[in-house]
Formats: C-alpha cells, structure tokens, sequence
C-alpha cells in the first residue's frame, strides 16, 4: 500500500492553503465521512516530513472529539482465530447499535518490505458492514505487532464517532506492551489442547493481559478449551494478584460458533467500568499519552540525528555484513562521527 496520500488531495495541499486544507479534512472526519476517514489515516501514516507537521495538525484539531470509545486490544499466535473471532465480534456489536473500527496490522516483510493486508478478506461480514470500518496496515518494522501510527489511527477513529475500537496485533512474538500500552483492556487468545495455552501465551504476555480468553471451543474442542482454561487460571494463581486488584478471567469462546462473546463483551464493560471507578482507566490514558510522547520524540530525533549521514552508515554496514567490524565497534565510530 503507498503511504502517501493521493495525488487529489495533494493538489489542495497547497502551500498557501494547507492549514484551510487540514480544516476541512478534520470537519469532514467529525462528520463521520468515510473518505476523508481513510484520507486522514493515510496522511497521519505517511511518513513525508511535510505530512508530519499536516498530521500533527490534524490530530491537534481532532483530540478534543475523542476519548469517548472503548479501546480494545487482542492478540494471539498466528491460527488462533484472531480475524474471525473480531468478524464475528465486531459485527454482534454492531447489531447491538456499536460503531466498531478496527484496526488491523499484518508484519512487514524484512525482505520484500510488503505486506499482505488481507485483513478484510477474512473480516468479510465485518467488511460489509456500514457501521464498521477496517484499516489493515503494514507494521514497517516497529516493534510490538503494532504500526508505527496506529495511536494516531485510533484518535481519527474516535473523532469520526466510533465508539469501539479493536486493534489487532500481528502475534508473532514481538513486544506486545506496545499494544498493551495504547489501549483501555488488553485480550489475549489462546488455542485449546495445543499447548499454545501455556508455551503460545510467555509469561509477559500473560502478566499484561485484562482477559485471557481460549479460541475455538465449539464442537469437539469445546472440552479442550475449558481444560485450557483451567491450566491458565492455574499459572494466573501462581503470578499472584495484580497491583489494581483486577483478577484476571479466563474465558472459553468461539468466534466461529459466535459462542461466549457476550459474555467476553460484558466482561470488557466491567473491567473498563471498575477502572472508571477506581481511576486506573483515567491514569492508564495519561500514562499512555506520556509513553506516546516519547514514542515519537525517539523517533524524531533519530531522523534528525541521521539525516545527512546516510553514505557514512551505509559504509558501516558494508564493513560490518563483510566481517571487516564487529557490530559494536561500528556502532562506536558512528556514535563518534555524529558527535563530531
């Protein structure tokens, strides 16, 4: 997918006019247009200098309209059913009168640089539906399963009125504090009679999620599933109580057989309605907030403290895939080229 948003939408784009420009897309977005939807993701994911001080912008006008969804987190190892359970999910809120975004991410090849994006394909009642919305977007390489704008994403979600939004992360074993930490509860899902309830799920994974919930429990994997359940409570017991004093449920459901996710959704409800209670849902967001900062001050600086030494770490890395340097002492004469 190119990052870039379309030629149209350049052509407004103007240097006299970009601010007029960015007005309109952020009160055509409040509007709920699906269009100007898409457009404004588009352009908070490019990763063009002059798109960063226009999305920047965008968001600034857009933050007062949004805190107001449930923020939802789910991940599992590849097969456990991810796109189906959120198809069917997704689409029992909708009929329950929800507006659901959903917000899928697919890794980037280290290879090729491309992504799959078939997210849509396998959400195709979801994908139909007029009161959902799915983005699919390439994670480019950061860490956590998650893309590198999806906070950004979830915002111009929210300012366009959907009240639920689900991310779903990639699951294949990177850093999913990442998601954990943009989100109000974190799902995670586990596979019954596999051994994917205790090798699939680390203990990290298990520490930081809200509900644990085993995938798959309909017809004869049903009695598997409630036994996966039993092992996990048994390792949750072990971890000990959490600092909040949240006791962390253990579900068996079905996305295909649309089994147990009423009961999933009003456990999600009472989880974020006892943090509204107490104030963790309130101190969660703040903290994220300050996490995200940093996020992107990180990134922003090692930009600008690269910029203009591309030919030098290119050389660099020449001499470290040739054997000539060890990684770390190329890392040394970079630090000390860009000091000087």
């Amino acid at each position: 997918m190119d990052p870039r948003p379309p030629a149209s939408y350049h052509s407004a784009m103007g240097d006299t006019n970009k601010t007029e420009a960015i007005n309109a897309l952020a009160q055509a977005v409040l509007a709920g247009e699906r269009r100007a939807l898409g457009r404004a993701i588009t352009l908070v994911e490019s990763r063009r200098e002059d798109h960063r001080r226009e999305a920047a912008l965008l968001i600034e006008q857009l933050q007062p309209k949004t805190g107001r969804s449930i923020r939802i987190g789910m991940t599992g190892s590849p097969g456990a059913g991810k796109s189906t359970l959120i198809d069917t999910f997704g689409s029992n809120l909708t009929a329950a009168g929800h507006k659901v975004a959903v917000l899928a991410v697919d890794p980037t090849s280290t290879r090729t640089g491309g992504s799959i994006l078939g997210d849509k394909t396998r959400m195709g009642r979801l994908a139909q539906d007029t009161n959902a919305f799915i983005r699919p977007s390439p994670t480019g390489g950061t860490l956590g399963g998650v893309a590198a704008r999806t906070r950004e994403a979830m915002l111009v979600c929210e300012a366009a009125g959907f009240d639920v939004i689900i991310v779903e992360t990639v699951g294949v074993g990177q850093s999913e504090t990442t998601v954990a930490d943009m989100v109000d509860v974190f799902v995670a899902l586990a596979l019954p009679g596999s051994g994917d309830e205790l090798q699939g799920l680390k203990k990290g994974v298990v520490e930081i999620a809200d509900i644990l919930a085993v995938n798959k429990a309909e017809g004869t994997n049903a009695p598997r599933a409630r036994e996966a359940a039993g092992d996990l409570q048994s390792a949750l017991r072990i971890l000990g109580a959490r600092p909040d004093g949240w006791v962390v449920p253990v579900l068996a459901i079905s996305g295909l057989a649309n089994e147990g996710l009423d009961e999933l959704w009003q456990t999600i409800n009472d989880f974020c309605k006892e943090g509204a209670k107490t104030g963790s849902l309130v101190a969660r967001r703040h903290r994220q907030a300050v996490i995200w900062f940093h996020a992107i001050l990180d990134e922003r600086i090692r930009e600008r403290v690269l910029a203009g030494f591309e030919d030098e770490i290119t050389k660099l890395e020449e001499a470290v895939r040739g054997g000539g340097k060890s990684a770390a002492a190329a890392a040394e004469e970079a630090v000390s080229h860009l000091l000087r």
